[in-house]
């Protein structure tokens, strides 16, 4: 219930600001008129959303080995690399997002209530969508039932953090909450990696190397509670063979020295003068 609570709260974080920046954005413009073409594209993203992540869910759960497998693998496959592309684009644009997003609808808002409607749409559905795709790999290591109720709980705190946002003087660091989300969605998506390469073993598609590195079923057994909540969150597995080993340190090794590298540069760039002649922007 963990991961997909905390997949859940990030992709309504994102999502909920957004949709909190356009209507902002709207009544400041005093254009309520535009209001209704922002809803209806919120509800039709969210809808499309919900069929796809039950489709999906409906896919895995009807397929029988080594099918099921594979899908299963290509599946946790599909959803680290969206993780690591959102943690990457997040991590460089978080700081501007209000900003862009807000010269988005002024644009948007000239052209008309198909354009909203548009902006709002493609936008929750690219987390919809993503979220669909995490939860169905979450699915994997838990329960369908947890899955839903962490997801459901996840969205609803979203939900009360991104109204308290506009409606109230609170003032969330938005950037740090990013940065830390990211830190706990690189480990999950270092996870789902790891067992990828586990269910593409078992399905045949790539060799083990060595069956079993190591065996800490005796310390942390993977059916204890702690067990199982390692291995939804972090991919934990008590006996992992050389290839899922390898897999997993490559993977989060690669990613955080580009994480660090981009922070880097981006800490070095030069910052561009105003084009009011005030502060640097």
């Amino acid at each position: 219930m963990l991961p997909s609570f905390i997949l859940s709260l990030r992709e309504g974080i994102e999502a909920t600001l957004v949709i909190g920046i356009v209507l902002a954005s709207v009544r400041q413009m005093h254009r309520l008129d535009l209001r209704p073409a922002i809803w209806v594209g919120t509800g039709s993203a969210a809808l499309i959303s919900l069929l796809t992540a039950i489709y999906l869910t409906r896919i895995g759960l009807e397929l029988k080995d080594p099918g099921e497998a594979i899908f299963e693998g290509i599946t946790m496959l599909l959803a680290a690399g969206i993780l690591t592309w959102m943690i990457f684009w997040m991590s460089q644009r978080s700081r501007n997002m209000k900003a862009d997003l807000e010269s988005s609808v002024q644009r948007a808002s000239q052209a008309g209530k198909w354009s909203l409607f548009g902006l709002a749409f493609i936008a929750v559905l690219r987390e919809g969508v993503e979220l669909a795709l995490f939860l169905t790999a979450a699915t994997f290591s838990s329960s369908t039932p947890e899955t839903i109720v962490g997801g459901l709980l996840g969205l609803g705190t979203a939900t009360l953090l991104g109204w308290s946002f506009f409606a109230t003087t609170v003032r969330l660091d938005m950037r740090r909450f990013f940065q830390v989300t990211g830190i706990l969605l690189l480990l999950f998506a270092a996870g789902l990696v790891g067992r990828s390469s586990g269910e593409l073993i078992l399905a045949g598609w790539i060799p083990a190397i060595i069956g079993r590195v190591w065996d800490l079923g005796g310390i942390i057994s993977e059916g204890s509670l702690l067990g199982q909540t390692l291995g939804a969150l972090f991919g934990y597995s008590a006996s992992p063979s050389l290839m899922q080993v390898l897999v997993y340190a490559a993977y989060f090794g690669t990613v955080l020295v580009g994480l660090l590298t981009a922070g880097r540069r981006q800490r070095t760039r030069p910052v561009a003068a105003s084009p009011l002649g005030g502060k640097p922007a």
